[in-house]
């Protein structure tokens, strides 16, 4: 079954090489009837037609060796070609070494540790190229005694970087106070003029004695 023309208009649309276009075999008897472009796009559209991708040569391997590099692998005096300085160009070099060397010595400056004059001279000397490293610098201000005051050695900083303050243990919650009773409400003494405008209650007597007054009255009653 010839079918050159069907495979041509589907590359033209599709936009790559005949030897691209795939045909589904099931639909063999569909393509061929198509003649127009509308037609092979509808097929496209049905994934009839396909497109087949594109051969290239693989990136896994180079992804792979790209991430051994990042870590610092790959990159002894066996794979290296070319000069130092065909693998690391003389301005980047310099542009490092020379933003170390301002860096510690504005740090100096900062904490300290040498005068302003001092700061200055050795800024226009690491510009001219005088200084190789920032350990160059220490050793300048070491065998000059430039230094205000002894700087602390890497070491130093290390260890009070890694000593840290013991955290203090929280002090306990102290215990809270028991509410004191509430006080009785005093009496309210009232003034005198009322307490003796009260009459005061007779006392109770007793059995015996109403007795003995109520034979009285009886006789006081039989004399009369």
């Amino acid at each position: 079954m010839r079918l050159n023309l069907q495979k041509r208009l589907a590359a033209n649309i599709l936009g790559c090489s005949k030897k691209r276009v795939l045909f589904d075999p099931t639909r063999l008897e569909d393509i061929k009837e198509a003649i127009t472009k509308t037609d092979i796009r509808l097929l496209i559209g049905e994934r009839a037609i396909k497109e087949a991708p594109k051969k290239g040569v693989s990136r896994a391997r180079a992804n792979k060796r790209k991430v051994q590099k990042s870590k610092g692998l790959r990159k002894g005096e066996g794979s290296r070609k070319g000069k130092s300085t065909a693998r690391e160009s003389k301005k980047q070099a310099w542009i490092k070494r020379i933003r170390a060397q301002r860096k510690f010595i504005k740090n100096l400056k900062k904490k300290a540790l040498i005068k302003p004059e001092v700061y200055k001279e050795l800024y226009t000397k690491s510009k001219g190229g005088f200084f190789r490293s920032v350990n160059h610098i220490k050793l300048y201000l070491s065998e000059h005694k430039l230094f205000l005051r002894p700087a602390p050695s890497s070491k130093e900083v290390e260890v009070k970087q890694k000593i840290k303050p013991k955290a203090q243990p929280k002090p306990k919650p102290k215990p809270e106070p028991e509410p004191e009773p509430k006080p009785r409400p005093k009496a309210v003494q009232q003034p005198e003029s009322k307490l003796k405008s009260k009459p005061k209650p007779k006392p109770k007597l007793k059995l015996k004695e109403i007795f003995k007054q109520r034979k009285q009255a009886t006789k006081s009653k039989k004399k009369v």
